[in-house]
């Protein structure tokens, strides 16, 4: 199914204007990821404030404490195949780009095959629109479809930390985010963030202590 995904996304997304130079592998994967086709890659920020922007934007969610994943992709690359490895060192770089992993995987077979052992990768995408750059975004792969990015960070608990947002903390984080515009306005720039923004911060607290998809399923 995965290959079949990202086969079509190919094909029919070069006919859109803003689309039309993705050439590559890893450039069309980034863009699938970024315009919402299901992929393996998982969604990562450089920034804490984005990362905590997400983990008190859903107001149906603030009942419940939140949690931020940390990792550190630095140690994530001792992990990685010497080949990967090689690339970094001769770039001088401690994260890769869809440049530098074009030339050596031009699939997920080739990719899933560098190395037998289970590893991940963080990457950073081509800037496509200016919610990639407002988000810092970064993305993380693992080199199988059945692994869980999750999982092997759990089998290696020196590579990552876990800060917890208690519910009680949540509407204050939120108001200050608010605050200094790290909302969906910004991050999320056009009519639908801005709609988005507007819906959250206009409505009233009490509407929020009951998820409406749980409302409806009673």
């Amino acid at each position: 199914l995965e290959k079949h995904l990202i086969r079509n996304f190919s094909k029919y997304s070069r006919r859109l204007t803003s689309l039309s130079q993705l050439d590559s592998f890893w450039d069309t994967l980034a863009a699938a990821q970024h315009f919402g086709l299901p992929t393996r890659l998982l969604d990562w920020t450089y920034s804490p404030y984005v990362a905590l922007h997400f983990a008190t934007s859903n107001l149906y969610k603030y009942q419940q404490d939140g949690v931020i994943w940390a990792v550190n992709h630095e140690k994530v690359i001792e992990h990685l195949p010497d080949t990967l490895k090689q690339i970094l060192m001769e770039e001088g770089s401690n994260k890769f780009t869809t440049e530098l992993l074009n030339p050596v995987c031009k699939s997920w077979k080739e990719f899933d095959t560098l190395q037998e052992k289970t590893f991940a990768i963080f990457f950073e995408p081509p800037s496509f629109d200016e919610r990639i750059v407002n988000q810092y975004a970064l993305f993380s792969a693992m080199s199988s479809a059945q692994a869980l990015l999750d999982e092997w960070l759990m089998e290696h608990d020196d590579l990552y930390f876990r800060i917890i947002i208690p519910a009680e903390l949540k509407w204050e984080i939120r108001d200050k985010l608010d605050q200094a515009n790290i909302n969906e306005r910004v991050l999320f720039p056009g009519l639908e963030g801005l709609c988005t923004w507007l819906k959250r911060h206009y409505s009233p607290k009490k509407l929020m202590e009951v998820d409406p998809e749980e409302e409806g399923e009673k």
